[in-house]
């Protein structure tokens, strides 16, 4: 019977690196190869996506890249880089430059809430823009398709401006309690944005945009890893970084359901942040 524990009974991070067996070497590597599949994920749903966004902006048919949103690819790139160097540090014995080099945390996580929130807004005051300006049939085609959509999306970012700075403060809570969850709560908050990338991802079925579905199913599969081999690994027993994680996004991915293409929601959206 499945059971929720919390006690450290195989840290990879503390065995002396060249530890024999199979199961050693990917407890090892484990977190290393999800760092590196988050990583993989957000170049497959994004780079493709920036080139279609170029496209259409020397096209004409889509207003320039705010400055923004560029920081805002620089603070995300970075997390996930220091994700994947925080993970090759302490898989491959350097405990020390992962403890100094994890400080940066405490500086790229606020901003990326930040600009998060500030990114909000600038998107919908260029989509309102650019219905002043186009003819009658492109503005009410916009009207009708793409502010609805754009303003169901805000639940997502919504939900990932909460749900990604909790976990990353119960990370750095438990960075010296339990390594365990501290590291598995780290790897949990970077994906709670992952939908960004997945759902860019034009090969990949998808529930949108009449549902939210797979905002929430895609990263559940990218979880699914660890989450299975840490279960094989503990006898059943679940982690408590993955109760923590459920107890925080169930919430957050209720409400967006709930939410989600509401007449009220389609028009409270646009008022909180002045674009209506």
């Amino acid at each position: 019977m499945t059971t929720i524990t919390d006690p450290i009974i195989d840290n990879p991070y503390s065995a002396s690196p060249g530890t024999g067996g199979v199961a050693a070497f990917i407890d090892r590597w484990m977190f290393v190869f999800m760092a590196a599949l988050i990583l993989a994920i957000v170049l497959v749903g994004f780079v493709p996506d920036s080139f279609r966004m170029i496209g259409r902006m020397e096209a004409g048919a889509a207003p320039p890249i705010p400055p923004i949103l560029h920081v805002h690819a620089v603070l995300m790139g970075s997390w996930i880089l220091l994700l994947l160097a925080q993970a090759t540090l302490m898989a491959t014995g350097r405990r020390g430059f992962h403890m100094q080099l994890g400080m940066i945390a405490l500086l790229i996580a606020p901003a990326i809430v930040i600009v998060g929130f500030m990114l909000v807004p600038v998107r919908q005051a260029q989509l309102y823009a650019m219905i002043a300006a186009a003819p009658a049939d492109v503005a009410a085609y916009l009207r009708a398709e793409v502010v609805p959509f754009v303003t169901n999306i805000m639940l997502a970012q919504i939900r990932i401006g909460i749900v990604f700075p909790i976990l990353v403060g119960l990370a750095l809570y438990y960075r010296k309690k339990n390594s365990d969850t501290h590291k598995r709560l780290m790897v949990l908050a970077t994906i709670a944005p992952l939908a960004a990338a997945t759902d860019r991802m034009l090969f990949l079925p998808t529930t949108m945009p009449a549902s939210p579905l797979t905002v929430d199913i895609y990263p559940l599969l990218v979880i699914a890893p660890m989450f299975l081999w840490d279960l094989y690994r503990r006898g059943g027993r679940i982690e408590r970084s993955y109760v923590i994680w459920f107890a925080v996004t169930l919430p957050a991915a209720v409400a967006m359901n709930l939410l989600w293409n509401t007449p009220w929601w389609l028009e409270t959206g646009p008022k909180l942040v002045g674009a209506s």
